[in-house]
């Protein structure tokens, strides 16, 4: 993970330093950890293949601004300009969402999914059938490892860029948590 992390700090540098001008070469760094062909290198990595432009934006401005941290991204988005994550979020979601195949969750898993959504009304932001809209993420064949991670570090306050996530996901269990993961990366 830190080997890839330190090539696309240098990749990015190498396309700064060229001048490319061309979003799909700026965009070619991101590949050293997202992967080629929209499927990340690790599964605590999140596909940005398809996700939603708003959503891939307001990421990217959140870690630019430290609101959200991550060690590896803050090297990248540092140097990056409004335009320059507008352009990235236009690009990545234009991208098809990959097929990553991961299994759909035991039946027990997603009666227990279904009441805890409902009751958190998780639809409301992630729509019917968890692709989001807008600035809400996709969710839906989200890699399972990092939807997990993800939700954990919202619940721990690890992550802290969205108050409300924090609040809500403070209400389940890790065990709640692990089983909303395997459902919706499922999907």
């Amino acid at each position: 993970m830190k080997l890839g992390w330190v090539a696309a700090v240098a990749l990015c540098l190498a396309a700064s330093a060229a001048g490319a001008d061309d979003i799909a070469d700026k965009a070619a760094v991101c590949a050293a950890c997202h992967g080629e062909a929209g499927v990340p290198i690790d599964k605590k990595i999140p596909v940005i293949w398809g996700q939603n432009e708003g959503y891939i934006y307001i990421e990217l401005r959140d870690m630019k601004k430290g609101a959200r941290k991550n060690e590896q991204m803050t090297a990248i988005v540092e140097n990056l300009s409004r335009d320059d994550m507008l352009a990235f979020a236009a690009y990545f979601a234009a991208k098809p969402w990959p097929v990553l195949a991961q299994p759909r969750a035991p039946k027990a898993d997603q009666a227990h999914f279904e009441s805890m959504a409902t009751s958190a009304g998780c639809v409301g932001c992630h729509q019917a059938s968890y692709k989001g809209a807008g600035t809400q993420p996709r969710l839906a064949g989200q890699q399972e490892a990092y939807l997990e991670k993800t939700m954990l570090d919202f619940r721990s306050g690890a992550r802290a860029n969205n108050s409300w996530m924090t609040d809500l996901l403070k209400t389940y269990s890790p065990a709640d948590i692990a089983a909303m993961a395997r459902v919706l990366a499922g999907m």
